[in-house]
Parts: C-alpha cells; sequence; structure tokens
C-alpha cells in the first residue's frame, strides 16, 4: 500500500456527536479516523457543488433566464388546489 502524505487536523466537537461517530465506527468495524475524512471528504463536496451551482445561478441570472416572482407565485398559490397551473418556466 503506498503511503500519501497526511496533515493532523484537530477539533473540539460536542459529545454527543462523538459518541455517534465511535458508535458509527464501531458498527462499521472502521478507526474513528476513517469516518471523519469520510465525512470532511462528503461535506467538502456538497460545499463544492454548492459553490458551483451558486455559480451558475449567477450566470443565468446575468443571462437573464429568470422567471417572474410573480408567475412562480401564482403557481405556488395553487399548488393543491382544484386547478394548478403549469410549472412556470
Amino acid at each position: 500500500m503506498a503511503q500519501t502524505d497526511t496533515r493532523v487536523l484537530t477539533a473540539h466537537v460536542p459529545i454527543p456527536l462523538a459518541e455517534k461517530v465511535d458508535q458509527i465506527a464501531a458498527r462499521l468495524e472502521r478507526s474513528r479516523g476513517w469516518i471523519m475524512k469520510q465525512a470532511l471528504s462528503a461535506w467538502i463536496e456538497q460545499e463544492e457543488d454548492r459553490t458551483r451551482l451558486t455559480r451558475e445561478a449567477l450566470a443565468d441570472v446575468d443571462a437573464g433566464h429568470v422567471i417572474n416572482h410573480q408567475a412562480v407565485q401564482a403557481w405556488a398559490d395553487g399548488l393543491g388546489g382544484d386547478e394548478s397551473l403549469p410549472v412556470p418556466r
């Protein structure tokens, strides 16, 4: 197995959260460090996706690809009623 460069990160977490990490580690028969790496990797991916989607949305706004607020509000107000409006485009 090839060794990779690593760096230790330290964080203080509430005891209930630490206990949940320990429970999951035991259930999966993995180390606490492995659980933390998985969680951190997932969070970073989520944040990168959020940033990408925000940039895409801002580019759409800049390009004028928006839906009128009143059209969206009218559509939302009609949800669950007898005659729903089509989704605004």
